[in-house]
């Protein structure tokens, strides 16, 4: 779910607004906040409602638990990435193009919008929410595969190695930043192209530089 649309539902009627503290926006990002601190399942309301420095009935005046913020946050999430996705279909241009432009978009995400897809990656499963979540997960991972085996049959990309393969494996360099990128400390602050940059250049040219350029 986008940034606008968390905004949306806490100006809306279905908010309750007037209650003091935190609105929905807020009280969703310092709860992902915690999730990613404690993991889900070892995060509690009163656990939330401690960070927050608020009661369990003024959280429980905004969403009806754990769950829903989960869900939101998961939404906000997967939601940004498949607008990305949405964009790069509408492109006229290669495969290899569209797939470049699908992986500079996700780091996009990720840089925007780090804590949500950070929780996103630690998903395993284990409630409702998650197991959907983990659905629209696979797929994008599809979507990613198509992408390669159009590259493929274009001669754009090696056709020795399974494109499911190949997804994951991009998708894998591309999730690994969650780990240590942190705005400001790495490569700019916000939507920073360098570092899109440097994960198309090592995933798209590789690392051996050509012959021709070690002479």
């Amino acid at each position: 779910m986008s940034e606008g649309r968390v905004a949306d539902r806490a100006a809306g009627p279905a908010a309750r607004r007037g209650r003091p503290g935190y609105d929905l926006a807020g009280l969703l990002a310092v709860a992902v906040e915690v999730f990613n601190e404690r993991g889900y399942d070892g995060t509690t309301m009163e656990d939330l409602a401690q960070r927050l420095g608020i009661g369990k009935s003024a959280i429980y005046h905004h969403v009806a638990g754990k769950e829903e913020l989960l869900r939101l946050a998961l939404d906000r999430a997967l939601d940004s990435l498949f607008a990305v996705a949405d964009r790069v279909r509408a492109l006229d241009a290669p495969a290899i193009d569209r797939l470049e432009a699908l992986v500079r978009g996700s780091i996009a995400v990720l840089q925007a919008e780090l804590p949500y897809v950070t929780l996103l990656l630690r998903v395993r499963g284990n409630t409702g929410t998650e197991r959907s979540a983990l659905a629209r997960r696979r797929a994008f991972d599809r979507y990613v595969a198509e992408l390669v085996r159009q590259a493929e049959a274009d001669g754009d990309v090696r056709p020795d190695v399974d494109p499911l393969v190949t997804a994951r494996l991009l998708f894998g360099l591309v999730n690994s930043l969650a780990e240590w990128y942190r705005p400001g400390r790495h490569g700019g602050t916000g939507a920073d192209s360098s570092l899109a940059d440097a994960v198309c250049a090592v995933a798209f040219d590789g690392l051996r530089l050509p012959a021709a350029a070690r002479e």
